[in-house]
């Protein structure tokens, strides 16, 4: 029975890899400051064009007394009585808000100012302060009266203080709200980036193939954030749900059909050893047995790999040196490398520590070894090497090369796949589950496997985590050649 393919070696670290958008890029940053801006331009037109109305209201305003005013003055029967009338009225006006001056006839000039003209146009003199130059601006109205010139002209100040004061109303009412908008965002995006990263985290974990990762329970009121954590859960307890039942069909059926496959065995066995029996049918029966014993190692293999997944090896772990363990297995595996013409290289360091079950890591190197003389051609070299790398504080590194035909990058996912073979593989001896168990022990000793391109041949790599100092007997660095 098959199962899903497990993902790809590497593939939490490039889950992990995926660049995360900055602070400032987020979703709730982005929406508070599309809607700063959005405020900002209504504030922006509705200040305007409130300010644009009152400023034509004003200036029509002035436009209306001036002309008034100068209706007033039209009244005066004479020269003098016009000339008194605008006296009388420059007494008691301020020059700084209205200007009133009449020039007669005979040139004088009656009032509380004038306009002359300058070198930079038109220009209004006091006559109480000729020298002070008047920073105001006005609006004037001149009419010819009795031959003379009658000027009334009302200073713009008002609507010039009305454009300060909507230029401040707009600096204090946009200004206050930008601030609080943007840091409310802030805050926002901050504690969305941290519910993110909880999301994120169990999906990373759930794509590396931790399936027991769940959401943990996020801060804050219920939102769409947490139904989508929520959903998430649900995805991966029903997917973890999936997995186990599979695993456990396979157990089960592995299990069930274990003892009367080794009873057929037993029979088989019992039929060869008949004196009655022809030579054609005791090769039959022979086969038969050698069929049987294969079926009955798959089952192992499965039950084994069904127990390694739940995790009880993890009981015996202890901290071991894996070079040592590597030169027994090339010792052991000697006499088979000779006899196939194959040549067994072992380079390791001593010692080498890795944390893990001592068993089960002599059956990954016995798999790995086995495989590299089922699958090379008489004459092939096959490399096994144990270092520890100065990387991440310095892990434990197995790697096994061999100049076959090695796997096609296309299928480097796949054989890690239970009872999946290579097509130019099945006509070879073997179940399937070699690789596949040697994957399924690497994640539980926390292990990444690796398979590569030795150009030719196949490239295997099994990185161990860092483990706790303890003192292990230090021995010089050594190379080793087994052939």
């Amino acid at each position: 029975m098959t199962e899903p393919a497990p993902p790809a070696a590497g593939a939490a670290d490039a889950a992990q890899a995926l660049p995360r958008p900055g602070l400032l890029k987020s979703a709730p940053m982005r929406m508070a400051i599309g809607l700063v801006l959005l405020f900002s331009v209504i504030s922006l037109l509705s200040l305007g064009g409130t300010y644009l109305v009152l400023r034509n209201t004003f200036d029509q305003a002035l436009r209306d007394d001036l002309r008034q005013e100068v209706a007033g003055f039209r009244a005066a029967p004479s020269a003098a009585a016009l000339a008194a009338l605008v006296e009388a009225q420059a007494r008691v006006t301020d020059p700084d808000r209205r200007i009133v001056s009449y020039l007669a006839p005979d040139g004088r000039a009656y009032g509380n100012g004038a306009i002359e003209r300058s070198e930079e146009g038109f220009r209004i003199v006091v006559f109480d302060r000729p020298n002070t130059p008047v920073r105001e601006s006005y609006l004037a109205l001149t009419a010819g009266l009795h031959r003379g010139q009658l000027t009334v002209a009302n200073s713009r100040s008002q609507i010039d203080d009305l454009g300060e004061m909507f230029a401040t109303v707009l600096l204090l009412s946009l200004l206050p709200t930008v601030i609080f908008a943007l840091g409310g965002g802030l805050l926002i995006a901050r504690r969305t980036a941290r519910r993110l990263t909880a999301v994120e985290a169990t999906l990373d974990r759930l794509a590396s193939g931790d399936l027991a990762a769940r959401v943990p329970e996020l801060p804050g009121r219920a939102d769409d954030l947490t139904a989508i954590a929520a959903r998430v859960d649900r995805m991966a307890e029903a997917q973890q749900q999936s997995v186990s039942a599979l695993r456990q069909v396979s157990a089960d059926i592995a299990h069930d059909l274990k003892t009367p496959i080794q009873r057929v065995s037993v029979l088989l066995d019992r039929l060869q050893g008949n004196a009655g029996l022809d030579p054609e049918a005791r090769e039959l029966a022979r086969r038969a047995g050698a069929e049987t014993e294969n079926i009955v190692a798959t089952f192992q293999s499965l039950l084994q790999i069904a127990q390694i997944e739940g995790g009880s090896p993890r009981s015996r772990f202890e901290v071991l040196d894996l070079a040592a363990l590597a030169a027994t297995l090339a010792e052991v595996y000697e006499p088979a490398a000779e006899e196939g013409g194959r040549r067994l290289v072992l380079e390791a360091e001593a010692p080498v520590r890795v944390n893990g079950e001592r068993r089960l890591l002599g059956q990954v190197l016995a798999n790995l070894i086995e495989n590299a003389l089922r699958h090379t051609p008489p004459g092939s070299l096959i490399e096994l090497s144990v270092r520890e790398s100065g990387e991440n504080g310095g892990q434990a590194v197995l790697e096994l090369r061999d100049n076959g035909p090695g796997i096609p990058a296309e299928e480097r996912g796949n054989v890690l796949r239970r009872l999946y073979r290579l097509e130019q593989s099945r006509s070879t001896p073997g179940s399937g589950l070699g690789l596949s168990l040697v994957s399924v022990i690497a994640d539980l000793h926390g292990a990444t496997l690796e398979l590569g391109d030795n150009a030719p041949g196949l490239v295997v790599t099994l990185r161990f985590p860092p483990v706790s100092p303890r003192p292990l007997p230090r021995g010089k660095r050594t190379g080793k050649s087994v052939s």
